[in-house]
């Protein structure tokens, strides 16, 4: 049975309309794909201009309200920007909810954004395709060190994994403490963290903790290890909040 996936943007004319073309590109076979807005307008003519310079279709994209998909069941709904994210609050359940956040390239109306904005939400997605073949136990692509360093090229996506290494579990609110930056910041990279590979979680109650997972290759283990041995200043002082948040229990996370 294919998953069904729905994307969210604000005005379901770039950021989502792209994603949901190169979704159904890509993965077309497994996927039933579909995109919406919380603020509807109409396609942005750039974004179904680098699409179709791309080679992927773009007959029968359009902008729609999310009220009107929102009663149906999604395996996912995946938000491409924070004002979706939190608008959409706890619509869609009990879909598998991952919040990305891509700059909205209509504000800047230029082909070289949206092209660019293309390209990064094709390598976002090929994450995801290969995560879900992961989880359904289809047949893996395996580790490819361009994707894991890409994923890991990012100051505080690197910080975040030695530190999750280091203490073997931690949540959300925990490494937004860690770290002194926004909870859907956070969750973008710890969702990117995930969507390579790295991460799995576990829910206990409402609170999702993230761990190492257990499944990492051999190599990309020594590679931690090594990074982790020698780049312990850059953990220090997010350390440093856990280590004063656990002291606070009136913060601290069930």
């Amino acid at each position: 049975m294919k998953r069904r996936v729905l994307f969210v943007c604000t005005a379901n004319s770039a950021r989502s309309l792209m994603a949901e073309a190169l979704l159904r590109h890509a993965a077309g076979d497994r996927f039933e794909v579909a995109s919406a807005g919380t603020e509807p307008s109409k396609p942005h003519p750039m974004a179904l201009q680098v699409l179709a310079e791309a080679g992927i279709a773009t007959e029968g994209l359009s902008s729609k309200p999310l009220e009107g998909l929102q009663d149906q069941y999604w395996d996912y709904v995946i938000t491409l920007c924070e004002k979706a994210a939190s608008e959409c609050g706890e619509v869609c359940q009990p879909a598998q909810r991952i919040a990305w956040d891509f700059p909205d390239p209509a504000q800047s109306n230029r082909h070289a954004t949206f092209a660019l904005t293309l390209k990064e939400l094709k390598e976002r997605i090929g994450l995801f395709t290969l995560v879900h073949q992961k989880e359904t136990g289809m047949k893996p692509e395996g580790y490819h060190p361009v994707t894991i360093f890409k994923a890991l090229g990012d100051d505080l996506r690197l910080a975040a994994l030695l530190l999750i290494r280091d203490q073997d579990k931690l949540c959300v609110c925990e490494l937004t403490e860690a770290f002194d930056v926004s909870q859907p910041k956070v969750s973008r990279h710890l969702a990117t963290l995930r969507e390579a590979g790295l991460l799995e979680t576990e829910r206990r109650g409402q609170w999702v903790y993230y761990y190492l997972n257990p499944r990492l290759p051999d190599w990309l283990v020594r590679v931690l290890d090594e990074t982790a041995l020698n780049n312990g200043a850059l953990i220090v002082q997010p350390m440093a909040r856990l280590q004063a948040m656990a002291a606070r229990p009136a913060v601290q996370c069930p």
